[in-house]
């Protein structure tokens, strides 16, 4: 079975707590950290990661244009499924997270678009948190794949 290889399809930047969340091309990973710049963090949810082809899918079900940002996650990746991979190392670019459990989406969905904190809730459908493990540059059209 070929490896699962994935992209980087976007990078966005909380810079203040329900601020609006600033599309990057390049951003920095800092290890123990998080995404630089932005806010929200904590130990264990240093990062946050979205599937484009859940969000994709959960605009179609709502039948609703929900702009990809009104999820608030920092990552948007495609072609790399997230759920039940806590505990699994993602490679992003020359970087590396460790997978912690899912993101429980919040109120803050259905500010956005009525239903959408529903639709995302099952199969991680709100992404992932991870912890990063080696810092470095990101960038928009980075390769992502899972670590063996």
């Amino acid at each position: 079975m070929p490896e699962q290889v994935g992209r980087l399809e976007a990078i966005w930047q909380k810079r203040a707590h329900r601020g609006t969340m600033d599309a990057l091309d390049v951003g920095e990973l800092i290890a123990g950290e998080g995404l630089a710049g932005s806010v929200g963090k904590s130990r264990r949810r240093q990062v946050t990661i979205i599937e484009r082809e859940v969000w994709d899918r959960v605009q179609e079900e709502l039948q609703a244009a929900i702009p990809y940002a009104a999820r608030r996650a920092n990552l948007m990746i495609s072609g790399i499924r997230l759920e039940e991979t806590r505990d699994r190392v993602l490679r992003i670019g020359a970087t590396l997270v460790k997978i912690g459990g899912p993101t429980t989406p919040c109120e803050r969905m259905d500010e956005a678009c009525e239903g959408l904190r529903a639709k995302l809730a099952p199969h991680w459908g709100g992404g992932a948190f991870a912890q990063v493990i080696l810092g470095g540059m990101l960038r928009v059209g980075d390769e992502v794949r899972w670590e063996a």
